[in-house]
């Protein structure tokens, strides 16, 4: 092997060797900011500390608790069931190379960021069972690769964004037990023949949501018997007040009519 080989094969092993021992920017940042925006009052995760956040990653195992590396990145967050408290920080949309996301099953408040979009390579977003409230992010469809979406058991309100309808990847969706309104788009729940379709359960427990596949919303106002009864009694009263009005008009013609016929008699002579 001549020189230019052995320095070329030891600088490409030096470069690795470097590549490695440098922590990414952009995961730190999404750690570091995830962490100050989360409470952990069972101090669950005891190692997530500024000092590992600078090299969270060894190739494909990572120092932190429920985080998970590939080729030296995160690629998956698991802190579920943790008791954790706090907001869910914007700064997530760091982690790019984020491709599952499981926050729930805790007492997370707040709203979810649309800063999540960054995450193109997100594949499974589970924020159910939190307290998360405000408006389902319509911005998540940029995030083409979601084939899991779960925000079940929130507070969560508005609308379902229509454009999710797009996410031809998705084969779970479940918003149940929210606060969200409005109609069911179409483009969830009645797709095409090749795409995953979501049945009621997906939607249920949000008492103003409606449409298929949901059955129809019980009338909130009169019952159609007691319509059809105000109706009869509205009538019935309407014939009575009817009924007295003319038996008055009649009983007023009548005096007249004898009035009349007693002034007529007084003028007539006696023959």
């Amino acid at each position: 092997m001549d020189v230019g080989r052995v320095v070329l094969v030891l600088w490409v092993i030096a470069s690795v060797l470097i590549l490695g021992c440098l922590s990414d920017p952009n995961d730190e940042a999404c750690l570091t900011h995830l962490s100050k925006s989360l409470q952990d009052p069972k101090n669950s995760l005891q190692n997530w500390r500024e000092e590992n956040f600078a090299k969270p990653c060894n190739d494909s195992t990572s120092n932190l608790q429920g985080a998970i590396c590939n080729n030296g990145r995160i690629y998956k967050l698991s802190l579920n069931n943790l008791s954790l408290r706090g907001t869910i920080s914007p700064f997530l949309s760091n982690c790019t190379n984020l491709q599952t996301l499981d926050l729930s099953s805790n007492y997370l408040t707040g709203p979810i960021p649309p800063d999540l979009q960054s995450l193109v390579n997100l594949a499974v977003l589970n924020l159910s069972a939190n307290r998360l409230e405000g408006e389902i992010p319509p911005q998540l469809t940029l995030c083409a690769y979601l084939n899991i979406i779960d925000l079940h058991d929130n507070l969560l309100t508005g609308p379902i964004p229509q454009q999710l309808g797009l996410l031809v990847r998705l084969s779970v969706f479940d918003v149940s037990n929210n606060r969200l309104s409005g109609p069911i788009p179409s483009s969830l729940s009645n797709r095409s023949a090749n795409l995953p379709r979501f049945n009621a359960s997906s939607f249920e427990g949000n008492k103003d949501l409606y449409g298929y596949p949901l059955p129809p919303l019980k009338n909130k106002g009169l019952s159609v018997m007691a319509i059809v009864g105000i109706g009869l009694g509205s009538g019935l009263a309407s014939l009575v007040l009817s009924f007295t009005g003319v038996c008055i008009w009649l009983k007023i013609t009548d005096r007249k009519m004898a009035l009349e016929e007693g002034k007529i008699n007084h003028l007539m002579p006696d023959y």
